[in-house]
């Protein structure tokens, strides 16, 4: 019940060239091509943003740094 057929798509274009025409429908592909483009986009730049200003993850580099330059200062102690 909740799957699309062949058929069903069949009417719902039937119907969407009925309301749109055929010589809007290439500018309107477009345009919805665009839209969801621009939506990754901006999810992707808004996962990007929240990476670089969660201060948590900074900290945790920070002591990440740390603990690998004192390992490093441990091995020349020991040569």
């Amino acid at each position: 019940m909740g799957e699309f057929s062949l058929s069903h798509w069949l009417i719902i274009l039937v119907i969407v060239l009925i309301f749109v025409g055929p010589s809007k429908l290439p500018g309107l592909g477009k345009g919805l091509g665009e839209a969801i483009r621009g939506f990754k986009k901006g999810l992707n730049t808004d996962d990007d943003k929240n990476d670089v200003s969660d201060p948590n993850r900074q900290l945790n580099q920070s002591a990440s740094a740390r603990d690998t330059t004192s390992v490093k200062q441990d091995e020349k102690n020991k040569s």
